[in-house]
């Protein structure tokens, strides 16, 4: 499977309408903490977004409301796999990414044979407290040894002029947050980033 290179993270369908019609064909939504319904107003909303203008929207968690609306991709983190129900997930057709920080989050993931894996954080990054350190561009190198062809994503203090050095370490697609979010002009360094990843 081949993955678009650029692949943002947003916490709003609101950031994902600004993002698909510039060009962006892969995109995660990242809510945490809001009740069911407002959830799912938001999942809906991003899925007709993403299916009016061509793009892939990957659901991070919430794997029922995802098997229930339709959604074609998942992204599950290590915690959100002590619960979620794998067996009903797959039945549902979803494709799954699966994130890893270490080697032995990385067998397990291998286990459920994801549609891709992502490695992190590659740098500091200020999302969110972690207990891991940076790994670094060389770790991708690793990993990509280890998983061969499944698709690799690096996240984590990604910025434009990082990617090319993920690229060339392994990575096949970039996650992004607030090189984006943060920006004073969202909407131009979305622009930045789909000319690095073209």
């Amino acid at each position: 499977m081949t993955l678009p290179r650029f692949y943002p993270i947003f916490d709003s369908a609101d950031w994902v309408a600004r993002a698909v019609p510039l060009g962006v064909r892969l995109v995660q939504l990242r809510i945490k903490d809001r009740p069911e319904q407002s959830l799912r107003a938001e999942i809906s909303a991003a899925l007709e977004l993403c299916r009016s203008h061509g793009a892939a929207l990957v659901v991070n968690d919430h794997w029922q409301l995802a098997i229930d609306l339709g959604a074609d991709w998942l992204h599950l983190g290590q915690e959100d796999l002590d619960v979620a129900d794998i067996p009903a997930i797959r039945r549902a057709g979803l494709k799954l990414g699966v994130s890893t920080h270490d080697r032995a989050e990385l067998d397990r993931a291998l286990t459920l044979a994801p549609d891709y894996i992502a490695l992190g954080p590659i740098y500091p990054t200020i999302l969110k407290k972690m207990k891991w350190t940076e790994q670094g561009i060389d770790r991708l190198t690793e990993w990509k040894g280890v998983i061969g062809d499944i698709p690799l994503c690096a996240i984590g203090g990604m910025t434009v002029a990082r990617a090319p050095g993920a690229f060339a370490a392994g990575a096949d697609t970039v996650a992004a947050v607030t090189d984006i979010t943060l920006n004073a002009d969202p909407e131009a360094r979305l622009g930045d980033w789909l000319k690095v990843t073209a």
